[in-house]
């Protein structure tokens, strides 16, 4: 596994002006350790799953005038793309990091996954209580795993997932940037592990994968 250390530099990125030197700096500074860690993580999923997944670095390249508010690598059993199946990722916000599982609006097969995770409501219930879920990867907000079983909102999210076409689910943890730039390279791996480790049979569950 790569050294992977987080500094306060890595966050400050997403709080310099303009398009092109935020891309800049997120290409020198940030870039280079999604790159690593795409390489050492998707070794890790291939092994975990016995199928082969690929490293997918956020490249932006659709923006022209406004800068990334998030940067991220993201992991998925497809050479050629991540975003129209179930996926994972690892990355930044300028208020923290996130190591999360996704289905965005492009997954054509939605609809089944939400029937599938509705029927599995239990399974959430076995994550850490740290973990949050949202319906909105573009928002760095998110709504803790618990208290979205409690009160409902975790059907909520599921149903939207499956009735709405712009409907999404997300499930992770996310780390506020403070404490990862406390973290040493060798906690910010096992906390990694740990959480993919923790969404892996939700994964299974949407990919219908026993």
């Amino acid at each position: 596994m790569p050294k992977t250390k987080w500094t306060q530099k890595d966050f400050d990125v997403f709080s310099i002006d303009g398009l092109e030197p935020r891309m800049e700096a997120l290409i020198n500074t940030v870039r280079p350790k999604f790159e690593e860690l795409g390489t050492a993580f998707s070794t890790y999923f291939s092994a975990k799953t016995a199928e082969e997944f690929y490293p997918h670095v956020a490249k932006h390249a659709r923006r022209k005038v406004n800068p990334p508010k998030d940067s991220w690598v993201a992991f998925a059993p497809y050479k050629r793309g991540y975003k129209s199946i179930p996926h994972f990722q690892l990355g930044l916000f300028g208020t923290h990091l996130f190591i999360i599982l996704c289905v965005i609006y492009e997954a054509p097969s939605k609809v089944e996954i939400a029937d599938r995770l509705l029927k599995k409501q239990n399974s959430f219930k076995k994550l850490p209580k740290n973990f949050y879920v949202s319906g909105d990867h573009f928002s760095p907000e998110g709504i803790n795993i618990k208290d979205a079983l409690n009160d409902g909102q975790l059907v909520g999210l599921l149903e939207r997932l499956r009735d709405v076409k712009k409907g999404e689910f997300i499930v992770g943890l996310q780390i506020p940037k403070e404490d990862a730039v406390q973290l040493t390279a060798e906690e910010f791996e096992k906390l990694t592990e740990e959480t993919f480790d923790a969404l892996l049979p939700i994964y299974n569950t949407m990919v219908n994968k026993k």
